[in-house]
């Protein structure tokens, strides 16, 4: 069967206007040219769509349901060829990215704003997912790009990656807490309190052991969970003592907590990560753009961030654009 975009067009215009002249002026055709479209759709069907008489043009029985499934069909592409020429713009259209939940909740909160102010017509979709997950979808092209942190260098042959900041860990205790007494805390410091911190899926188990092994720690029993409130609620109730990464980039552990930065220094790199030799999409890649700011421009988004003296902590600068085994 060799049917055609334009006849189908034709026909749906003709069945909505019951007029061959109507639709030839549609399409800026002759009446003729439109009568010959016609027949050979017809032709190829092998259907007669419709009664013609010399006052009107009716749609038979076939041609009437022939009409409204082409016209759902062909509303259907023009959505979708707009779709796609939106998703080109730069500007529109849908961009998903995963990322890890606990970054969803303080970093990529503020990357979401920024693109929210830049591209007002941009949606921007967050999959919360475990780092191994992220990895995976970005790997099987089912989200534009990824946010995940480690503490190992970042090695995938499939996957590009760009550091967006590196953050010391800190511990967080109560500001009456014998260690607040400190401007920083050795590592060693921390043997006779319980720890608590963030689960594997942050990067931050791997920089404990890393820690641990470098300052000849014997390693304590964890409490690890998934987010920074129920570390920050656990040392509230002094359960412990919390060790968390501390920056603008992620979520702060509380007001009525202090941070002190854990020496000498481990940090956790935070990661955008995107296929490997293939470009992204222009709204895509506006977006990255957009989540690899400095981390100034976060804290003008979020309303500032707290100064060193309200947190206890250093402030930390983003290294630029900096990349990790580009090819």
């Amino acid at each position: 069967m060799n049917v055609s975009l334009q006849q189908l067009k034709v026909f749906v215009a003709v069945a909505r206007e019951r007029s061959f002249t109507r639709a030839a002026r549609e399409f800026d055709l002759t009446q003729s040219a439109v009568s010959r479209c016609v027949r050979e759709l017809e032709d190829a069907v092998e259907l007669k769509l419709f009664d013609r008489t010399t006052r009107q043009v009716e749609l038979t029985n076939a041609g009437a349901s022939l009409a409204r499934r082409i016209g759902r069909l062909l509303d259907e592409i023009e959505s979708t060829l707009l779709e796609e020429r939106a998703a080109y713009d730069g500007h529109t259209g849908v961009v998903v990215l995963a990322s890890n939940p606990v970054l969803s909740s303080g970093w990529v909160a503020q990357a979401l704003a920024r693109c929210a102010a830049a591209y007002p017509e941009l949606t921007v979709s967050v999959r919360d997912q475990t780092q191994t997950g992220v990895l995976a979808s970005v790997e099987q092209g089912e989200v534009d790009f990824g946010v995940v942190s480690t503490a190992d260098p970042f090695d995938n042959d499939l996957l590009y990656a760009q550091v967006i900041c590196t953050t010391p860990l800190h511990v967080v205790i109560p500001p009456a807490h014998p260690l607040a007494r400190h401007a920083s805390v050795a590592w060693r410091a921390l043997h006779e309190w319980a720890l608590i911190t963030l689960n594997a899926d942050t990067g931050v188990r791997v920089a404990l052991e890393l820690a641990f092994s470098a300052n000849e720690l014997k390693r304590r029993p964890l409490q690890e969970v998934g987010h920074i409130a129920a570390v920050s609620r656990m040392v509230e109730l002094g359960l412990g003592v919390g060790v968390l990464p501390v920056d603008a980039h992620w979520p702060s552990p509380g007001a009525s907590l202090t941070s002190r930065p854990l020496v000498p220094e481990v940090s956790v790199a935070t990661l955008l990560v995107q296929r490997r030799n293939r470009s992204l999409r222009p709204n895509a890649a506006a977006a990255w753009t957009q989540f690899a700011a400095p981390a100034s421009a976060f804290a003008q988004v979020a309303g500032g961030a707290p100064s060193a003296s309200q947190s206890g902590t250093r402030p930390v600068v983003a290294p630029s654009r900096t990349v990790l085994h580009e090819t």
